[in-house]
């Protein structure tokens, strides 16, 4: 075998024990919070010794911090795409809220995962920051850049504006699915989407 196929294999081959040390460590992480979470039990989970775990990850915070980065990456890019938005405000801003609400709201993974970091925000600041950092900033720029791009919009403020959008469906999300208050506060996702949309292109 060639010397570029050994290193191709190579890769490869941590690239697949990498996915199964992340696999483990959610596992762990989901079930027990990050606090309760030692590197053992991940190794066990993982099926992995402790010195291959901490050739890959340096301590438990690389670990979260890669896992949170992963988990980001996955669904901004469900929700927003790999480019900037473009098109019709209208049937762009309700294509997003209709992706996030209809993917993102459904994934179990992610809304325990939500509950993980809120759970452990106290304690752990700057892992919170890690998850704001990810997973809301990225949104936030981007529909700022795009409010910004319309001016037919008439927006003064695009960023407020942006926070006001996306702090709607994270509010929507949090009170429905992650704090489990689907029956206590009933209300059909189009109703929040019209609404959503009605602001934004009646200001």
């Amino acid at each position: 075998m060639s010397r570029s196929k050994n290193s191709e294999s190579n890769r490869k081959g941590r690239v697949d024990k990498a996915e199964q040390i992340l696999n483990g460590a959610t596992q762990e992480f989901l079930k027990h919070g990050y606090a309760a979470t030692s590197m053992d039990r991940v190794a066990a989970a993982a099926k992995v010794s402790k010195q291959t775990l901490y050739s890959y990850f340096q301590d438990k915070e690389t670990l979260f911090t890669t896992l949170i980065e992963r988990m980001a990456k996955g669904r901004f890019q469900l929700v927003f795409g790999s480019v900037p938005l473009q098109g019709e405000p209208q049937t762009v801003l309700r294509q997003l809220v209709q992706t996030g609400l209809s993917r993102i709201a459904t994934d179990q993974e992610y809304l325990s995962f939500v509950r993980v970091v809120i759970a452990e925000s106290g304690r752990f600041p700057h892992l919170a920051q890690v998850f704001v950092s990810n997973i809301t900033k990225p949104a936030l720029e981007t529909l700022t850049l795009y409010f910004a791009s319309h001016p037919e919009l008439k927006i003064a403020d695009p960023q407020a504006s942006a926070r006001i959008f996306v702090g709607s469906i994270i509010a929507f999300v949090l009170t429905q699915e992650v704090l489990h208050g689907k029956e206590l506060m009933p209300m059909e996702s189009d109703r929040l989407i019209d609404s959503l949309i009605h602001s934004v292109l009646h200001q």
